[in-house]
């Protein structure tokens, strides 16, 4: 008994490293914040929001496009009839991701880095 559970806590601490060790972190691949498939690129001046969407989920990430420098950035997504999920700060790669359940609803998409911003009116209908 005492071998299984020793063997038990040894594979669960091996995979918990794994999970911090695997390549393609946050920082590394931040377009890859967001599960599902690329639906929609909303450029702006200063940056871009990118929106994807997977079993009736809407995520969406904002982009600098100059990345590394800390400065206001914000990224919102609401689907029609519900509150907007919202992430704003001061970040230096980006803002996000944030994700709703949208069903078959329409969303309304928000970014902006510094003075740049973006709307989408409602998209996905």
């Amino acid at each position: 008994m005492r071998r299984r559970l020793a063997l038990g806590v040894a594979v669960l601490a091996a995979s918990g490293v794994l999970a911090f060790a695997a390549p393609g972190g946050a920082l590394a691949a931040p377009e890859g914040a967001c599960a599902g498939r690329k639906v929609k690129t909303l450029p702006f001046s200063t940056g871009a929001v990118h929106v994807y969407k997977r079993h009736g989920y809407v995520c969406a990430v904002t982009l600098p496009k100059q990345p590394g420098t800390k400065r206001t950035m914000s990224v919102s997504v609401q689907a029609r009839g519900n509150r907007p999920v919202v992430d704003k700060g001061r970040y230096a790669h980006r803002a996000g991701p944030v994700t709703v359940h949208a069903g078959n609803r329409c969303v309304w998409v928000k970014g902006s880095v510094a003075r740049g911003s973006v709307s989408s009116g409602w998209i996905l209908c």
